[in-house]
């Protein structure tokens, strides 16, 4: 398909302050692993102000790279929305994805936070910290390394290595230490499990309120959530759990994102630039903050109560493209030290 920049342009200027602009039959295919309802509002707003219906196939991120994948150049794909840079990568090598070359994307969102190619780009960000119980733990590890201390030992709860975020995690430990490091530091914390890597980020937190562990590693947003609503076997319990941004006097706090890019072979390609460029808008990262409690990508917006309360961090500002990476190298670690 021939580009023509008309669409992109007016679809943009309506949304960042520019007159209100309408188009007849744009429309926008939108292959989507976020399975949040809060981002109905973001759909919504979008088509309002543009003129532009989405069309979403939802799914496992995974599942819709090999979609992607298997339907080649007859994909009716636009846009990917994943979660973690490890499939953002994956999508990336998978030859699913094609570079964008977006003034409002490269303003809008920090280097680090994007793509090298500019293929793939973050929306939204959950910083990976520590949960500990009150109660029993008053030292907690301030940095990551700390975690495989042998003091904690038979004290920690983790997800499995299969987990995209735990896999994102060890790829920056490797970036910022080494593999050397990195083998230690995951043996080390493998030594530390008090019990078999197991469940989602919300079973560690759960972990703690029951006495399983005394300390958990998970993504904020699954705390915040249950600062905010009622998540069974945490917010009852919400005054006994702790928290730590890991390694603020060092590389800061590691992050994850909810990120996206265009398809390679986009037959709306424009409108899918205007969306990507609608993510990066002060509403639309309100309502990533608001909705589903995630840390916006573009500094001063406002975040959600649950986020303030969760308080401001140091983020590791390491190139999350030059982590993703590291991936192979991560697993290998993993099942070299039997962590499951």
């Amino acid at each position: 398909m021939t580009r023509t920049v008309t669409t992109s342009v007016l679809a943009v200027a309506a949304i960042f302050g520019g007159t209100a602009l309408a188009f007849a039959d744009g429309e926008l295919n939108l292959y989507s692993s976020r399975h949040y309802d809060t981002d109905e509002r973001l759909y919504s707003d979008f088509e309002d102000q543009t003129g532009i219906t989405i069309n979403r196939i939802e799914g496992n991120g995974d599942e819709l790279i090999a979609r992607m994948e298997a339907e080649g150049a007859n994909s009716p794909a636009d846009v990917l929305l994943t979660v973690d840079t490890s499939r953002l990568e994956r999508a990336k090598d998978a030859g699913i994805l094609q570079p964008v070359d977006s003034a409002v994307l490269k303003d809008r969102i920090l280097s680090n936070l994007r793509d090298s190619d500019d293929e793939w780009f973050g929306f939204s960000q959950r910083a990976r910290i520590f949960f500990y119980d009150k109660d029993e733990v008053s030292n907690p590890p301030q940095t990551y390394l700390d975690l495989a201390d042998p003091q904690y030992q038979g004290m920690v709860c983790a997800r499995s290595s299969t987990n995209t975020y735990n896999q994102t995690l060890l790829a920056s430990i490797i970036e910022n230490h080494g593999e050397e490091e990195a083998r230690n530091w995951a043996q080390g914390v493998v030594d530390n499990f008090a019990r078999e890597p197991q469940g989602g980020d919300t079973d560690q937190l759960r972990g703690l309120v029951s006495g399983e562990c005394d300390i958990a590693v998970s993504n904020t947003y699954y705390f915040a959530r249950a600062i905010r609503s009622d998540v069974e076997g945490v917010s009852d319990h919400i005054d006994q759990i702790g928290w730590v941004f890991p390694s603020q006097d060092a590389q800061g706090a590691h992050v994850n994102l909810s990120g996206g890019g265009v398809a390679a072979n986009a037959p709306n390609r424009d409108n899918a630039v205007a969306f990507l460029e609608y993510l990066t808008s002060d509403s639309a990262q309100e309502y990533f903050s608001g909705g589903n409690d995630e840390y916006p990508v573009v500094p001063g917006v406002e975040r959600s109560e649950a986020v303030q309360k969760l308080g401001d961090f140091k983020a590791d500002d390491v190139d999350l493209s030059a982590v993703a990476k590291n991936l192979p190298a991560a697993q290998q670690i993993f099942n070299e030290v039997g962590w499951k």
